[in-house]
Protein backbone atom coordinates (compact mmCIF):
# COMPACT_ATOMS: atom_id res chain seq x y z
CA UNK A 1 0.00 0.00 0.00
CA UNK A 2 1.40 3.37 -0.97
CA UNK A 3 1.51 6.36 1.36
CA UNK A 4 0.49 9.82 0.25
CA UNK A 5 3.55 12.08 -0.12
CA UNK A 6 2.23 14.66 2.30
CA UNK A 7 1.64 12.11 5.00
CA UNK A 8 5.08 10.57 4.52
CA UNK A 9 6.75 13.97 4.71
CA UNK A 10 4.89 14.81 7.89
CA UNK A 11 5.89 11.45 9.35
CA UNK A 12 9.57 12.05 8.59
CA UNK A 13 9.42 15.51 10.08
CA UNK A 14 7.54 14.20 13.10
CA UNK A 15 10.11 11.47 13.79
CA UNK A 16 12.99 13.93 13.57
CA UNK A 17 11.14 16.38 15.80
CA UNK A 18 10.38 13.64 18.33
CA UNK A 19 14.03 12.66 18.56
CA UNK A 20 15.14 16.29 18.85
CA UNK A 21 12.62 16.92 21.66
CA UNK A 22 13.45 13.64 23.41
CA UNK A 23 17.12 14.62 23.55
CA UNK A 24 16.73 18.38 24.04
CA UNK A 25 17.86 18.57 27.66
CA UNK A 26 20.96 16.34 27.40
CA UNK A 27 21.81 18.02 24.08
CA UNK A 28 21.72 21.46 25.69
CA UNK A 29 23.88 20.20 28.56
CA UNK A 30 26.39 18.77 26.09
CA UNK A 31 26.43 21.97 24.03
CA UNK A 32 26.92 24.07 27.16
CA UNK A 33 29.79 21.85 28.29
CA UNK A 34 31.48 22.07 24.89
CA UNK A 35 30.99 25.85 24.84
CA UNK A 36 32.61 26.05 28.26
CA UNK A 37 35.61 24.13 26.89
CA UNK A 38 35.87 26.55 23.95
CA UNK A 39 35.70 29.64 26.19
CA UNK A 40 38.19 28.15 28.64
CA UNK A 41 40.62 27.38 25.84
CA UNK A 42 40.80 31.02 24.80
CA UNK A 43 40.57 32.59 28.27
CA UNK A 44 42.35 30.16 30.60
CA UNK A 45 46.08 29.56 30.06
CA UNK A 46 45.93 26.40 32.20
CA UNK A 47 43.06 24.97 30.14
CA UNK A 48 44.75 25.96 26.88
CA UNK A 49 47.97 24.25 28.00
CA UNK A 50 46.10 21.04 28.87
CA UNK A 51 44.20 20.98 25.57
CA UNK A 52 47.36 21.79 23.59
CA UNK A 53 49.04 18.82 25.25
CA UNK A 54 46.08 16.67 24.24
CA UNK A 55 46.32 17.96 20.68
CA UNK A 56 50.04 17.21 20.61
CA UNK A 57 49.38 13.70 21.91
CA UNK A 58 46.80 13.19 19.16
CA UNK A 59 49.23 14.40 16.50
CA UNK A 60 51.96 12.12 17.86
CA UNK A 61 49.83 8.98 17.73
CA UNK A 62 47.81 9.81 14.62
CA UNK A 63 45.54 7.00 13.43
CA UNK A 64 45.99 4.96 16.63
CA UNK A 65 44.59 7.83 18.71
CA UNK A 66 41.65 8.23 16.33
CA UNK A 67 40.73 4.54 16.40
CA UNK A 68 41.08 4.14 20.17
CA UNK A 69 39.26 7.39 21.02
CA UNK A 70 36.37 6.61 18.66
CA UNK A 71 36.06 3.04 19.95
CA UNK A 72 36.01 4.19 23.58
CA UNK A 73 33.58 7.08 23.02
CA UNK A 74 31.31 5.36 20.51
CA UNK A 75 31.28 1.78 21.79
CA UNK A 76 32.75 1.19 25.24
CA UNK A 77 31.32 4.18 27.15
CA UNK A 78 27.74 3.69 25.82
CA UNK A 79 27.92 -0.02 26.69
CA UNK A 80 29.11 0.79 30.21
CA UNK A 81 26.18 3.22 30.43
CA UNK A 82 23.79 0.39 29.61
CA UNK A 83 25.44 -2.03 32.05
CA UNK A 84 25.46 0.43 34.95
CA UNK A 85 22.01 1.95 34.53
CA UNK A 86 19.95 -0.87 33.01
CA UNK A 87 21.66 -4.11 34.03
CA UNK A 88 22.42 -3.19 37.64
CA UNK A 89 26.13 -3.38 36.97
CA UNK A 90 25.99 -6.96 35.67
CA UNK A 91 27.98 -7.75 32.54
CA UNK A 92 26.17 -10.10 30.15
CA UNK A 93 27.23 -12.06 27.10
CA UNK A 94 25.01 -9.73 25.08
CA UNK A 95 27.28 -6.83 26.02
CA UNK A 96 30.27 -8.64 24.56
CA UNK A 97 28.34 -9.28 21.34
CA UNK A 98 27.42 -5.60 21.21
CA UNK A 99 31.05 -4.54 21.64
CA UNK A 100 32.15 -6.94 18.93
CA UNK A 101 29.86 -4.99 16.61
CA UNK A 102 30.21 -1.43 17.88
CA UNK A 103 34.00 -1.22 18.40
CA UNK A 104 34.92 -1.75 14.72
CA UNK A 105 31.87 0.24 13.60
CA UNK A 106 32.85 3.38 15.47
CA UNK A 107 36.58 2.91 14.88
CA UNK A 108 35.89 3.11 11.13
CA UNK A 109 33.56 6.07 11.69
CA UNK A 110 36.31 7.84 13.62
CA UNK A 111 38.71 7.37 10.72
CA UNK A 112 36.17 8.86 8.29
CA UNK A 113 35.48 11.84 10.56
CA UNK A 114 39.20 12.52 11.05
CA UNK A 115 39.69 12.39 7.27
CA UNK A 116 36.84 14.85 6.79
CA UNK A 117 38.39 17.22 9.34
CA UNK A 118 41.73 16.95 7.55
CA UNK A 119 40.13 17.72 4.20
CA UNK A 120 38.34 20.73 5.66
CA UNK A 121 41.63 22.02 7.06
CA UNK A 122 43.31 21.45 3.67
CA UNK A 123 40.52 23.18 1.73
CA UNK A 124 39.87 26.14 4.03
CA UNK A 125 42.94 26.36 6.26
CA UNK A 126 43.51 25.91 9.99
CA UNK A 127 42.05 29.29 10.96
CA UNK A 128 38.93 30.28 12.91
CA UNK A 129 37.40 33.16 10.98
CA UNK A 130 33.63 33.33 10.62
CA UNK A 131 33.78 32.51 6.91
CA UNK A 132 36.08 29.52 7.36
CA UNK A 133 34.14 28.07 10.28
CA UNK A 134 30.87 28.54 8.34
CA UNK A 135 32.30 26.81 5.26
CA UNK A 136 33.48 23.83 7.33
CA UNK A 137 30.07 23.50 9.00
CA UNK A 138 28.34 23.50 5.61
CA UNK A 139 30.65 20.79 4.24
CA UNK A 140 30.17 18.76 7.41
CA UNK A 141 26.41 19.10 7.89
CA UNK A 142 25.22 19.41 4.27
CA UNK A 143 27.84 17.25 2.57
CA UNK A 144 29.44 14.59 4.75
CA UNK A 145 26.43 14.08 7.02
CA UNK A 146 23.57 13.57 4.53
CA UNK A 147 25.61 11.64 1.95
CA UNK A 148 27.98 9.54 4.07
CA UNK A 149 27.56 9.63 7.85
CA UNK A 150 23.80 9.36 8.37
CA UNK A 151 23.09 6.79 5.61
CA UNK A 152 25.97 4.53 6.62
CA UNK A 153 25.34 4.70 10.36
CA UNK A 154 21.60 4.07 10.06
CA UNK A 155 22.30 1.22 7.62
CA UNK A 156 24.77 -0.46 9.96
CA UNK A 157 22.48 -0.28 12.99
CA UNK A 158 19.43 -1.44 11.04
CA UNK A 159 21.50 -4.29 9.62
CA UNK A 160 22.37 -5.34 13.17
CA UNK A 161 18.81 -4.86 14.50
CA UNK A 162 17.45 -7.10 11.74
CA UNK A 163 19.83 -9.95 12.42
CA UNK A 164 22.39 -8.92 9.79
CA UNK A 165 19.87 -9.40 7.00
CA UNK A 166 21.03 -8.36 3.54
CA UNK A 167 17.45 -7.37 2.77
CA UNK A 168 17.99 -4.34 5.01
CA UNK A 169 21.04 -3.39 2.94
CA UNK A 170 19.09 -3.57 -0.31
CA UNK A 171 16.27 -1.54 1.22
CA UNK A 172 18.74 1.09 2.40
CA UNK A 173 19.64 1.87 -1.21
CA UNK A 174 16.12 3.07 -2.07
CA UNK A 175 14.82 6.63 -2.13
CA UNK A 176 11.93 5.63 0.15
CA UNK A 177 14.40 4.53 2.83
CA UNK A 178 16.27 7.81 2.60
CA UNK A 179 13.05 9.79 2.89
CA UNK A 180 11.59 7.76 5.74
CA UNK A 181 14.73 6.98 7.78
CA UNK A 182 17.60 9.27 6.85
CA UNK A 183 15.66 12.54 6.66
CA UNK A 184 14.30 12.30 10.23
CA UNK A 185 17.74 11.21 11.44
CA UNK A 186 19.27 14.27 9.78
CA UNK A 187 16.69 16.57 11.38
CA UNK A 188 17.52 15.19 14.82
CA UNK A 189 21.24 15.37 14.03
CA UNK A 190 21.24 18.98 12.89
CA UNK A 191 19.45 20.08 16.06
CA UNK A 192 22.32 18.64 18.12
CA UNK A 193 25.38 18.87 15.89
CA UNK A 194 25.07 22.21 14.13
CA UNK A 195 25.88 24.16 17.33
CA UNK A 196 28.55 21.61 18.27
CA UNK A 197 30.23 21.96 14.88
CA UNK A 198 30.44 25.73 15.36
CA UNK A 199 32.27 25.05 18.63
CA UNK A 200 34.53 22.28 17.30
CA UNK A 201 35.58 24.21 14.18
CA UNK A 202 36.36 27.27 16.33
CA UNK A 203 39.26 25.33 17.83
CA UNK A 204 42.59 24.49 16.15
CA UNK A 205 42.55 21.49 13.82
CA UNK A 206 44.51 19.24 16.18
CA UNK A 207 41.82 19.66 18.86
CA UNK A 208 38.82 19.07 16.64
CA UNK A 209 38.78 15.28 16.74
CA UNK A 210 39.40 15.04 20.52
CA UNK A 211 36.43 17.39 21.08
CA UNK A 212 34.36 15.39 18.61
CA UNK A 213 35.11 12.27 20.67
CA UNK A 214 33.58 13.89 23.74
CA UNK A 215 30.30 14.39 21.87
CA UNK A 216 30.35 11.00 20.11
CA UNK A 217 28.90 9.09 23.05
CA UNK A 218 25.80 11.26 23.01
CA UNK A 219 25.44 10.83 19.25
CA UNK A 220 25.58 7.02 19.56
CA UNK A 221 22.74 7.11 22.08
CA UNK A 222 20.74 9.42 19.79
CA UNK A 223 21.34 7.15 16.79
CA UNK A 224 20.30 4.14 18.86
CA UNK A 225 17.08 5.94 19.78
CA UNK A 226 16.33 6.69 16.13
CA UNK A 227 17.03 3.19 14.79
CA UNK A 228 15.07 1.52 17.60
CA UNK A 229 12.24 3.98 16.96
CA UNK A 230 12.20 2.96 13.29
CA UNK A 231 12.14 -0.70 14.30
CA UNK A 232 9.13 -0.10 16.57
CA UNK A 233 11.08 -0.90 19.74
CA UNK A 234 10.45 2.60 21.13
CA UNK A 235 7.00 4.19 21.24
CA UNK A 236 6.35 7.71 20.03
CA UNK A 237 5.83 8.95 23.57
CA UNK A 238 8.94 7.26 24.92
CA UNK A 239 11.21 9.06 27.42
CA UNK A 240 14.48 10.65 26.30
CA UNK A 241 16.99 8.49 24.47
CA UNK A 242 19.50 8.76 27.31
CA UNK A 243 17.00 7.05 29.59
CA UNK A 244 16.09 4.14 27.31
CA UNK A 245 19.32 3.52 25.39
CA UNK A 246 19.84 -0.10 24.43
CA UNK A 247 22.55 -0.76 21.89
Amino acid sequence: MSVAPGKTNRTSLALGWEAAKANAVPALILQAAMLAVLISYYLSPACADFLDRLAHYKEQHGLAFVVVAAAIAGAIVPEIFVIVFFQRGRFRRENLRNLTFTIPTWAVDGILVDLMYRLNAFWFGDVTTVLVVSAKILVDQLGYNPFIAAPLEVLVYEWKNEGFSWASVRRALTSHHYRDKIVPTLLATWAVWAPLMAIIYSLPFALQFPLFSIALTFWVLLLTYMTNRFAGKIKADAPPALSIAKL
